[in-house]
């Protein structure tokens, strides 16, 4: 099914067993930017105390509470109902495309799937989310980056954190499946030599269309910048150029390299 990004109509499935209600508000702000949530929902054991603090946050956004209650201690129902509603969801054909919101690697399976019927992936999870879970997206957005001021985080750092120490999920996940943010110049350079034109310029829409088929979880705010062409800008080993195009002279950014 292709339709034009902005314009889809969306299914956000939340795993809220991860925790991500912090970042609520900023995270739905993001999903607006891909198109429009019609069918949103979170799931967990809401009879848990910890729970308490979605309540707020999910009636200022409309999203409803899927209640899983957790039948046998240490193992989480909640991804089986969620996966289950997925492919309802998915069967009814009401939907253009998938916000799934987790860091858990077991989601991999459901993203692959739900791209097979042609439906794009947008998926959503903290930095420690394991590396095939993000290469199963069309698209993944770290958590981190949506949070006020963020800050570019150094991935090994936060697997080796104390903090994370008590999360199962961290644990249970080898160091090595941990998606890294990739080396950007090499990252770059790759995309623009796939895009280039004989002259060796790009424009900066088939860099960025090209860098996020390579790695999926790409996205100038994890190097710092707020824009792919302010990223570009400031890369020495790149030269950019502003061209008007059309007859309403509207300015496009173009690439290549130094």
């Amino acid at each position: 099914m292709a339709t034009k990004q902005g314009n889809d109509r969306l299914a956000v499935l939340i795993d809220a067993d991860q925790g991500q209600h912090g970042v609520l508000q900023e995270l739905m702000s993001e999903i607006s930017r891909y198109g429009t949530g019609t069918i949103k929902r979170a799931y967990g054991d809401w009879t848990e105390q910890n729970m308490s603090k979605w309540k707020g946050l999910l009636q200022a956004n409309a999203i409803q509470p899927v209640q899983q209650f957790r039948y046998t201690k240490g193992k989480n129902a909640t991804d089986s109902a969620l996966i289950i509603d997925a492919m309802d969801v998915l069967h009814a054909g009401v939907v253009d495309g998938f916000c799934l919101v987790s860091s858990d690697s077991d989601f991999t399976r459901l993203a692959t799937r739900i791209r097979e019927a042609g439906l794009a992936v947008y998926g959503f999870g903290e930095r420690k989310t394991p590396a095939p879970f993000v290469a199963a997206c069309d698209k993944f957005i770290y958590l981190e980056i949506l949070k006020p001021e963020a800050e570019p985080v150094n991935v090994s750092a936060l697997v080796d954190a104390p903090a994370l120490a008590s999360v199962p999920s961290v644990e249970e996940v080898d160091e090595a499946t941990i998606a890294e943010l990739p080396e950007l110049q090499p990252l770059v350079l790759s995309a623009l030599e796939k895009t280039a034109r004989d002259d060796g310029w790009s424009s900066l829409a088939a860099l960025g269309g090209q860098i996020n088929r390579d790695h999926p979880s790409f996205d100038a705010r994890n190097y710092g910048f707020t824009r792919l062409g302010d990223l570009v800008r400031r890369q020495a080993y790149l030269q950019s150029k502003e061209v008007a195009s059309g007859e309403n002279g509207q300015i496009h950014l173009h690439v290549r390299r130094q």
